[in-house]
Order: structure tokens, then sequence, then C-alpha cells
């Protein structure tokens, strides 16, 4: 995943007097996420466990221990997994923490795709902290760290349920309380430069074969394995979209927003699956990912309550529907002769390593079963988390602009503009607000 590649993908996608807030939203946001990480979030989510409650419960593998990773030992340790109580890495552990940090850092940066064009700055640098600690360590631990979902085996090779359906969730809570953009700016939803889509889908699309290909931790057959079904699932996925375009949509015309929209489905699908599924796993996830985000996206939106939720980017399908799908098609698809992994609690050899099985290659609905319950531990949780932080950030410092800050966007906040020149349906500015005297 590339986080400059998401910047530009955002910058083209909002309008143009939105596109300043919105990139300095997404590097604010990873900017701080960081700062989250070292100080606390890496150990609550892949630290040792705090054991609230009796061992083996829920609770005494919940979170991990409230501790910073800024000292010498702890970033120059040999980096141990939690999951799976692996031999150490032949690396140190402050390689692991950054690499998990980026997974860290995306999630509530896709979830700002649902809340642009109406959320305060100035309430995203409060939200972003908050979230991570409450809610996605919560989730990366009890799924990657080791936790409870893990050691009953529930499985999610790189994050469709951590990253993609939690974002998807948040985006859909957080844009209900929030509220909907201006009338104005819903009615001319219009790309602001579709180049920069271009440029930044295509950014987003090489970063993610890292994204994928990096979780098994070292460069063999299983990151090879991982990166090419990820681009198989993918290019299915923009195949597929723009098939039901073509086919199926009022114009029946294939869309370059159609193909974005099949990439990401794609992606994000594979994503939970990438290393537990041969070729034609692939294949069937990014067809049916895709497939049935396209129906969801023009036929649920229509029904409430997805129709009275300004879900500016459609992050709820593309990233919580097609996580979800993804996630569930592990217990259909998972191939168990692709990798093996380390039972929590145990140390690793050849008896103790497991495979991941579907249905139709185990007859066994068990790891169908696990994923569900994975599914609404993760839909539970970020749903009740995000909503405690929202409505708390709204009824001290406040969640929106003002209806004038709303009709001018960019210059309004930040003095700034992409493109000083008006365009069509843009106000003309004053010259105070040109910057001729900062040039």
């Amino acid at each position: 995943m590339s986080i400059p590649g998401l910047a530009v993908l955002y910058g083209g996608l909002v309008r143009k007097k939105w596109i300043v807030n919105t990139m300095l939203m997404t590097f604010a946001g990873f900017s701080l996420v960081l700062v989250v990480w070292v100080l606390w979030g890496y150990n609550m989510a892949f630290g040792v466990a705090s054991h609230f409650g009796s061992t083996g419960s829920f609770f005494a593998n919940f979170i991990g221990h409230f501790k910073p990773l800024t000292s010498a030992f702890a970033q120059q340790s040999q980096a141990v997994s939690g999951a799976n109580s692996l031999i150490p890495f032949h690396f140190p552990t402050a390689t692991l923490a950054y690499f998990q940090f980026v997974f860290a850092a995306i999630t509530p940066l896709l979830f700002l795709g649902g809340l642009v064009g109406r959320l305060k700055f100035t309430a995203w640098l409060v939200i972003v902290p908050l979230w991570i600690t409450v809610v996605y360590c919560v989730n990366a631990f009890l799924l990657w760290g080791g936790g409870y979902l893990a050691m009953k085996g529930a499985v999610d090779f790189s994050g469709g349920y951590v990253i993609h359906l939690s974002a998807g969730v948040a985006a859909f809570v957080g844009a209900a309380i929030v509220g909907p953009r201006r009338w104005q700016d819903r009615e001319n939803a219009f790309p602001s430069n579709l180049m920069f889509v271009a440029v930044g889908i295509g950014i987003v699309w090489l970063g993610w074969n890292g994204f994928n290909g990096g979780d098994p931790f070292y460069a063999g057959v299983d990151a090879a394995s991982a990166v090419l079904n990820t681009n198989i699932a993918t290019a299915v996925g923009l195949l597929t979209w723009l098939f039901m375009d073509m086919a199926f949509s009022k114009q029946k015309k294939p869309t370059f927003l159609g193909a974005l929209n099949g990439i990401l489905c794609g992606l994000v699908a594979i994503t939970p699956s990438a290393g537990w599924v041969n070729g034609m796993g692939a294949i069937l996830v990014g067809l049916i990912a895709s497939a049935v985000v396209w129906v969801a996206w023009n036929f649920l939106s229509k029904v409430k309550p997805f129709s009275k939720v300004d879900d500016a980017f459609g992050v709820v399908y593309t990233h919580g529907i097609a996580g979800l799908l993804g996630g569930l098609m592990v217990g259909l698809f998972a191939d168990p002769g692709m990798i093996e992994y380390g039972v929590p609690g145990k140390v690793y050899d050849a008896a103790g390593a497991v495979s991941v099985g579907g249905v139709f290659y185990t007859h066994s609905f068990h790891q169908l079963w696990m994923q569900f319950l994975a599914a609404l531990w993760v839909i539970f949780w970020t749903a009740l988390g995000t909503s405690l932080i929202f409505f708390l950030v709204k009824y001290t410092i406040g969640l929106r602009e003002s209806d004038e800050v709303l009709a001018i966007g960019d210059v309004a906040i930040h003095e700034e503009e992409a493109f000083p020149e008006p365009t069509f349906g843009e106000p003309v500015l004053t010259p105070s607000h040109t910057h001729q005297d900062n040039i």
C-alpha cells in the first residue's frame, strides 16, 4: 500500500475546492499514526497479552501491553511474532514495527474517504489517535497478535478484516454521525482530475504487492504466491466491473471510475486470503467480490439505511463489503496445500504447523464459521468504538466545518488551493485569497 498514491488518488476524486484539505488530512493522519504506534500502539497490537481475565479467556487475550517502542533495546531486539510463537525472525523489531505501522496508518486514511468534504480538520487530528488506540489495536491483536480470535482459528492474511472491513464500517458510521455534504457538493461530485485518479490507483496497486507479499515475512514461495494471487484477483475484479457496467448499467458503457472500483474490489477481497487460496481461488475471489459489490453499489445504495448516509467514496462498498466477502471466502476457497502457520502457544515445528482449509477442500464448515464469527466481532467493535469517538468529538470540539467554510473549501481552511485559476462552478476568489503576496 502506498500513502502518496492514496493521497493523489483522493486528490483526483474530490472536487477542486477540497484537494488540499483531503491530501493534507491523508499525510497528517499518516504522521499521527506513526507517533501513536511507537509510543504505545505497536505493543498494544503485537506485544505480550495484558491478561485482563482468566487464562485462555477472551479478555485474557484481548489486547497487548500499553508500552512504548522507543528504547535502543526495544528497537534493536530480534523481532518475534506473538501470533504463532515462531522462532525469532532474522530482522529487528524496528523492521516489523514499521511494516505493521503502514497497515495501521492506511486504515483511518481509508475511512477518511467516506468523510471528505465536510469533516473539520481539527476533529480529524483528534479522531485518528483515538481510533487507532481503541479500535485498530484491539482488532489487530485479536487476529494478528496472538489474541483470542487467532487462537480459535480465525485468519486474516493481510487485513481484509483488520483493515478493510473495519474501515468500511468506520466510514459508514462516521459519515452517518458527521452528516452529509452540502447538497450542491453531492449533486456536483465529479472528480477534479481523472489523471490523478489513474496515477494514484496505479501506485496503490503497485504498493499492494508489498502489502500482501510482505506478510509471510520472508522472500519465498509463500510471498510469491501472495503477490501473484493479488494481481490475479485485481485483474479479474477490474474486468468483472467493466463487464457489469457494459451489460447492466443504465448507460451500458465502461467507465474509468468503474475500473477503479473493480480494482479496489479485487485488491481488498484478496487481501485476507492472498496466501491461503490458489490461483483458481484468486480468480473466484476477484469475480465474486466485484460482482457482488457492483450490485450492492447500484441497488443497496438506494435503500435505507445506505441511502441516508453520504459515504463520499463508497468506502462501505469497496472496502467494507469487499473485505467481508474476502474474509468469508477464506472459509470457502482456502487450499490446505498453500502456506502453513504456527498454532498460537506452540513452538513452531512440523507437528505444530497447520494449514487453512475451506469448505471446497475439507468439506468442513469450521473455517467458514470462524471467519464469520471474526467478521461479526470486527463489525461490532468497530461500530461501537467509532460511534463513541465521533460522538465525543461532536459534543466537544465539533465534527463539521461551518456552512460558510463548506461553501469555499480549501481557501477558507488552509488559505491554499491546488489550482489557483478558478474553474466553472467554483467561486471566483477575491484578490486577498490569491496568495500573490506569498509568491
